[in-house]
């Protein structure tokens, strides 16, 4: 009985070569494969789109770019989802592929799924976090075969497989909508400072170029509106990344520690995400209560683990972002972000739900008597001050 696999393909040097893999090294009578849109460059999905038809026996497209921004990208931003410094586009990206993926598997009724992931990396466990949640077989011809990125490009010139990678410039890409990840090659090398080549959202902070400012209104955590224009989700974050990325916003070179324990150095770019949780986070600052704040940097930290390793399905993930939409009805309001070398601040915000009275906290205020404090300053401390006498 012939078996048929369905294969998470981004069109890139790994998946590509992992088609005529799956023929040759497990036998698979027909390779299908999947490419799903979550806000890749057009010509990265119509290349992509050329090289399936090529290699594989059955090619789907899927344009999932509303359902990134409303289920993941939009919920990330709400709980201010950072994982070490890494706004986590790749990350959140890999359930929803995943899930894509196997809407088609079941649909053809295929024996297993596959990817093109490695087994130093993450994204093995973000694709079988979803994967083996299924009865099907899973493989990873990358990790069964402990392949190196040399053989690859080796193996790919070989079998006629045209892919935009050297082993001069061997970078690994991976885009969506909300960032950008550039590895491997020297960049493994963490003394090794990145040439501006590998930049394609970001020009140079070093530019000196004048500030721009721009107002981002948030609607219970959700942006909904740029400089007073409303628009939807996916217009906002590819006008921001264009507006942001000439200044150089969101670029990040890091240490970071994976999943499986090894340290990884990571270069990133994401100039909307950037400016969109510095807001986000500001605006919380105005409208949230003092242990709202508190406890909930201890909900957005750990949703941003459990959504670094692809844990979606968990059941605290669902509790968390429970917490998180609760605590974002009352996030509402504009932010006033400054771009300015590579740098977004906030610098004015206002919301209809601030816990602020500015009458109330001026130094030239009337309405509260200086003198009722004093009794509270009475007792601040009093536990320290039967410790030691000053």
């Amino acid at each position: 009985m012939s078996e048929v696999i369905v294969l998470a393909y981004s069109g890139g040097l790994d998946t590509s070569v992992c088609v005529p893999l799956l023929r040759e090294r497990y036998d698979f009578e027909k390779v299908i494969t999947v490419l799903t849109d979550v806000g890749q460059p057009k010509e990265d999905i119509k290349r992509g789109n050329e090289r399936a038809e090529k290699l594989s026996d059955e090619h789907y497209v899927i344009d999932a770019k509303e359902e990134f921004v409303k289920d993941y990208i939009f919920p990330s931003i709400k709980a201010n989802g950072s994982y070490e410094g890494y706004v986590l586009g790749t990350a959140i990206a890999r359930p929803l592929i995943a899930r894509k993926t196997v809407e088609i598997a079941r649909k053809l009724g295929a024996d297993a799924l596959g990817h093109g992931c490695t087994g130093r990396g993450n994204d093995q466990l973000r694709f079988e976090a979803i994967f083996r949640a299924t009865d099907l077989r899973v493989v990873a011809p990358m990790r069964d075969l402990d392949l190196s990125r040399e053989w690859e490009i080796d193996y790919a010139r070989d079998h006629g497989i045209s892919v935009p990678v050297t082993k001069e410039k061997p970078w690994s890409i991976d885009e969506n909508l909300w960032s950008r990840s550039i590895e491997g090659g020297l960049l493994e090398d963490t003394f090794y400072e990145p040439p501006e080549e590998i930049y394609a959202w970001t020009k140079s902070p070093e530019r000196g170029i004048s500030p721009a400012k721009v107002e981002i209104e948030f609607s219970e955590g959700v942006p909904v509106a740029l400089d007073g224009e409303k628009m939807g989700g996916i217009e906002l974050i590819a006008k921001l990344n264009r507006i942001a990325g000439e200044h150089g916003v969101g670029r990040t070179d890091m240490i970071e520690d994976r999943v499986l324990g090894l340290k990884a150095r990571e270069n990133y770019e994401h100039p909307a995400a950037t400016v969109l949780l510095n807001a986000h986070q500001d605006l919380e600052r105005l409208v949230l209560s003092r242990a709202e704040l508190r406890f909930k940097a201890m909900v957005d930290e750990a949703w941003s683990e459990l959504a670094y390793m692809g844990l979606v399905n968990d059941p605290l993930y669902a509790d968390l972002c429970a917490f998180v939409d609760q605590s974002s009805k009352r996030v509402n309001g504009v932010v006033k972000m400054k771009l300015h070398c590579g740098r977004a601040y906030a610098v004015g915000r206002k919301s209809p739900d601030a816990i602020y009275d500015q009458e109330m906290v001026s130094f030239d205020s009337q309405t509260l008597s200086q003198r009722d404090s004093e009794g509270f300053a009475k007792y601040h401390g009093f536990q320290a001050r039967f410790l030691k006498k000053y």
